[in-house]
């Protein structure tokens, strides 16, 4: 039985581990596995795929180590192919491996295009058929769930649907708990998916009328539509949903579930995750995201950083009077949060909400929402950007306000670099004289890059002061040429991201020289560090 009950319940199998693990670039460590499958189980995920425990000696320790997890929702599930050919289904190592695995269920795939069948197999029809059929007999015979992946089932249709038809009925048949269609090249409609998954219930139902299993969706991105083509299954009778949290995959990826499952829940009434758990998507995607070391899109639906951003003054001004106007959805139901956009093109309602954060009395037509609005204008004006930099724009505000007082102040720094030859290593050396609560400070410091130096040596000068900048560090830096037809003499803009672990914050610089517009928003960064720390912001 599917977890919870219901025509409205989705069974979700999250594959991160197994098929996101097959994406350029993923690698994960025994560690980072545990940790996926540890924020999956707080997401509220029924199933987690995850690998194959004889594909290499990583996944062998992995189920080894899985066996004393102690999971609240999820339960994990194997993943490996039919039997080979000429093969009793006893005899296959790999199926003997996927029995003794020590979980409940076990996904095993089966070729369902002639293509496959006749040019990669190499096997006859009625062998393939066999191969299917006599590897789910084995597998439900030794205890276990099984989800057929019935692997390029649309490709298959498209080509010979009577033998993509045979080869779900041969698993339905053998006693498959689940028949999973699966888009493997990524390349069909959604339009397409919705009429063969009616299509593969209607032939299911001939063999067994009123006893056809959950049928499953698992769809690649390819083509740009493996959302909406999982929707579109779901939509046509679809229970049990597979994909990646982050969408990261074979080739162009899987469906997300972080763009999937909340489209499923809040626009089509389904429930996919644990009551309440939807606003644990934002949060659990991030370190999804962070484990398998790839960066989260920003325009990445429902739980992207911009998913919620308002830039045009229009758009601002009508989200803040009625946020459904350019909201599909509340952010706040996924754990995410509005963002209005600090830009020239943003208008006085934007800026006034912004500042009204900082000092509630604040209104629209206050002088300084004009001042504020003005002066941003004229520095965008001279290339600077405060959309990405949230920082160095609440400074600007508490300037404007009379709120903030710089707490140092540098009075002169120098910054060299050496490049020797050979295979020594090039450096460069920062040196700083600043002024702190009325004393002079003088500080130095190497580093691998003037940037590195100038950020080292301004630390060192203030740690004396402020130790707890010690646990500030950069974690992102950015340079942008702002006009190229100036070429070596234009001038470039530096967004500097810092983090002390908990927090994280943008500030920017710009300048024709980059070292100073890297200064500038070295700077920032600190300050705002420490006016977070003294309440101010």
């Amino acid at each position: 039985m599917m977890n919870g009950s219901g025509k409205n319940t989705i069974e979700i199998l999250d594959t991160s581990l197994r098929d996101g693990a097959q994406g350029e670039g993923i690698i994960f460590s025994l560690h980072d596995k545990l940790a996926v499958v540890r924020a999956l189980d707080e997401l509220g995920v029924d199933w987690i795929e995850a690998g194959n425990p004889g594909s290499n000696p990583k996944d062998v320790e992995f189920f080894e180590a899985a066996a004393s997890l102690s999971l609240g929702t999820a339960r994990l599930c194997a993943f490996g192919p039919t039997r080979k050919s000429g093969v009793d289904a006893k005899d296959d190592p790999q199926l003997r491996l996927l029995a003794g695995s020590g979980v409940s269920a076990v996904s095993v795939f089966g070729k369902c295009w002639d293509l496959h069948v006749n040019e990669v197999l190499r096997v006859s029809p009625e062998e393939n058929l066999a191969m299917i059929a006599e590897t789910v007999v084995f597998l439900k015979s030794r205890g276990k769930l099984v989800f057929f992946d019935a692997e390029h089932y649309f490709d298959g249709v498209r080509a010979n649907s009577e033998y993509a038809y045979s080869c779900i009925q041969a698993a339905f048949g053998a006693g498959a708990d689940r028949i999973v269609l699966c888009d493997t090249n990524g390349g069909s409609f959604a339009d397409e998916v919705g009429a063969a998954v009616s299509d593969a219930a209607r032939v299911l139902a001939e063999i067994k009328p009123g006893a056809v299993p959950p049928l499953g969706i698992h769809t690649h991105n390819d083509s740009g539509f493996a959302a909406a083509a999982a929707a579109a299954a779901v939509k046509a009778g679809c229970r049990h949903v597979q994909g990646t949290l982050v969408g990261f995959g074979e080739r162009c990826g899987n469906a997300s579930l972080a763009a999937l499952i909340p489209s499923l829940e809040l626009k089509l009434g389904f429930q996919c995750l644990p009551p309440g758990n939807l606003k644990r998507l934002f949060k659990i995607t991030r370190l999804v995201a962070e484990v398998a070391n790839v960066p989260l899109p920003a325009a990445m639906p429902y739980v992207g950083s911009s998913a919620f951003s308002h830039k045009g003054g229009m758009h601002s001004d009508g989200v803040l009077k009625t946020s459904r106007s350019f909201e599909h959805v509340d952010p706040a139901l996924l754990g995410n949060d509005r963002h209005l956009l600090m830009s020239e093109i943003g208008g006085r309602s934007a800026v006034a909400s912004r500042v009204g954060q900082l000092a509630p009395s604040i209104t629209r037509d206050s002088a300084v929402v004009e001042t504020i609005a003005k002066k941003l204008k004229t520095l965008e004006a001279e290339g600077w950007a405060f959309e990405g930099a949230d920082a160095s724009f609440e400074l600007l505000v508490l300037r404007e306000l009379g709120r903030y007082t710089p707490l140092f102040k540098i009075l002169a720094y120098r910054v060299m670099s050496e490049h020797p030859t050979g295979d020594s290593i090039c450096c460069s050396h920062a040196w700083i004289k600043l002024r702190v609560e009325g004393y002079d400070e003088i500080a130095a410091a190497e580093g691998n890059g003037p940037v590195h130096a100038l950020d080292g040596a301004l630390r060192r000068a203030l740690c004396r002061f402020y130790p707890e900048l010690g646990q500030v560090r950069l974690s992102d830096y950015k340079v942008r040429v702002i006009n190229g037809g100036a070429a070596t003499a234009a001038k470039v803009r530096v967004l500097i991201e810092s983090t002390n672990g908990p927090d994280t914050w943008t500030t920017v610089g710009v300048s024709e020289d980059i070292i100073d517009a890297s200064r500038a928003a070295l700077v920032d960064s600190i300050e705002y560090r420490l006016i977070a720390n003294a309440g101010l912001t």
